[in-house]
């Protein structure tokens, strides 16, 4: 369709972004290989991080809060004070009329989306999100599931017209120019807060 082609072919707009934080909980970190969960928890906190910075809104969602914890306090601390963890008992967010609603009450149309697992709550929350009219970027290096089931979740969104991103290639897209990188990238002030694998 004209309008996925026209989707895709946009850059994403920082005004039109809301981060979509979901289930960046200790038991489904703990599936995956254990080299893998400490760069993948930077780059989450990372782009949580100048999220904040560039005013995007952030929603996130845990699953069963009660039953599996909150959001890693790693990811966590990076939140704005007063940040609301929607507890989510469907795996698509959009299946709790809360947390959709808290979506579309922030009134941007592109939602980004990081977290686990990708074959199942970060590919259902971003097909319901399409449906109900969201341009969907997933980040393919801050969502993670174990083994093979990475790459299927993330060929089935593509397949449905999710736009595959990655946090280097976003934040880029979010700041368009050399001004905030050269003001909030320096090496002196940064130290320490590059994501392992991001390479900005």
């Amino acid at each position: 369709m004209e309008e996925d082609r026209l989707d895709h072919l946009a850059l994403t707009n920082v005004d039109d972004s809301v981060l979509v934080v979901v289930d960046v909980q200790e038991s489904f970190l703990k599936k995956l290989p254990e080299e893998q969960v400490r760069p993948l928890v930077n780059r989450i906190g990372w782009i949580v991080r100048m999220a904040v910075k560039l005013s995007v809104p952030i929603i996130v969602t845990g699953e069963d809060i009660p039953e599996l914890g909150a959001t890693v306090s790693e990811v966590a601390e990076g939140f704005p004070e007063g940040t609301q963890q929607h507890n989510k008992m469907t795996f698509g967010l959009t299946g709790e009329p809360s947390i959709l609603s808290a979506v579309e009450g922030t009134s941007r149309k592109s939602a980004v989306i990081v977290g686990l697992e990708t074959d199942v709550c970060v590919m259902q929350s971003a097909l319901g999100l399409r449906a109900r009219g969201f341009r969907v970027v997933v980040l393919a290096d801050a969502t993670a599931s174990p083994g093979p089931c990475h790459a299927a979740g993330i060929l089935r969104m593509q397949d449905a017209g999710v736009i595959i991103s990655t946090v280097k290639g976003t934040f880029y897209e979010w700041v368009r120019s050399l001004g905030f990188a050269d003001e909030n990238l320096d090496p002196e002030i940064w130290d320490g807060e590059r994501p392992d694998g991001v390479f900005l």
